[in-house]
């Protein structure tokens, strides 16, 4: 099995350390690995520390340097990043098996649990696979029925963020042995994909609600008690949208492989971090 490791980089240097440790872990489930990295500019010495590691293991890390302003927007930078990496895959790579989109930040920082990873890795009805946290925090990608839109993009969404978390928590308690839960998209800062299933996909920082069955949305709304909105306020800065301009760019990712190629995607209730 062979494995791409990618992700965003942006000020994330006292991180480093313990990410490349933990890439590194992760790399030994597979017969080979690559790490990608796109690197947005940074305050403080994140591209350094990149290429130090690059120095010492060179043909392990590969390293894309954005020079261009790319929007305003976090969620169209970070989307720009990821589909960076994604580009890497298919020009050199597109015959490896995985990849794995991680954050680089704390999130990614634990020690890693590898005998959870490498259970799930084998098993075959997922196409794309997220994890549990003692704490399940990303419901900003979260797409699950009844909640299948972006919470922000809803009135009174401070309201519906505290529903999905319990919503999201108790779908996980519950579930059978041994079993994954279904959802339209997730994922809480690590995920692992069959490439062959995303190859064709792209992020996208915008709401793209077109690619959500009606009836879905219809069942959202009712459930939300809200019409769809687009508000200019969020949640702290990492979740500020404008206008009808901003989304979590895994929903997009997530929504198009499952249009065009019936991706299965799944959350474990396991804790890899």
């Amino acid at each position: 099995m062979k494995c791409c490791i990618c992700g965003a980089v942006k000020n994330v240097a006292q991180f480093l350390d313990k990410i490349f440790e933990n890439m590194e872990k992760i790399g030994t489930l597979f017969d080979e690995y690559v790490i990608i990295l796109c690197y947005d500019n940074s305050s403080d010495d994140t591209l350094q520390k990149i290429k130090n590691y690059q120095l010492a293991h060179p043909n392990k890390l590969f390293l894309y340097v954005n020079k261009i302003e790319i929007s305003r927007f976090r969620t169209r930078r970070l989307a720009y990043a990821r589909n960076c990496c994604l580009e890497l895959i298919k020009s050199q790579f597109s015959n490896y098996e995985f990849f794995i989109m991680m954050d680089c930040d704390d999130v990614c920082s634990n020690d890693v649990n590898l005998n959870v990873l490498n259970r799930n890795l084998r098993r075959n009805d997922w196409d794309a696979l997220s994890f549990n946290k003692s704490y399940y925090y990303d419901i900003w990608a979260l797409s699950i029925r009844p909640y299948i839109f972006s919470f922000l993009h809803f009135n009174n969404f401070e309201k519906i963020n505290t529903n999905m978390n319990k919503y999201i928590t108790q779908a996980l308690n519950k579930l059978p042995p041994n079993r994954l839960l279904k959802c339209m998209s997730a994922f809480n800062g690590f995920a692992i994909y069959r490439t062959q299933k995303f190859i064709n996909c792209k992020y996208d920082g915008r709401p793209r609600p077109e690619l959500i069955p009606i009836p879905f949305l219809i069942q959202n709304i009712k459930v939300n008690k809200s019409p769809i909105v687009y508000t200019t306020t969020g949640i702290g800065s990492q979740y500020e949208v404008n206008g009808k301009y901003e989304d979590c760019e895994h929903r997009v990712f997530h929504l198009e492989a499952i249009k065009k190629n019936n991706a299965r995607i799944r959350i474990s209730p396991e804790i890899v971090f």
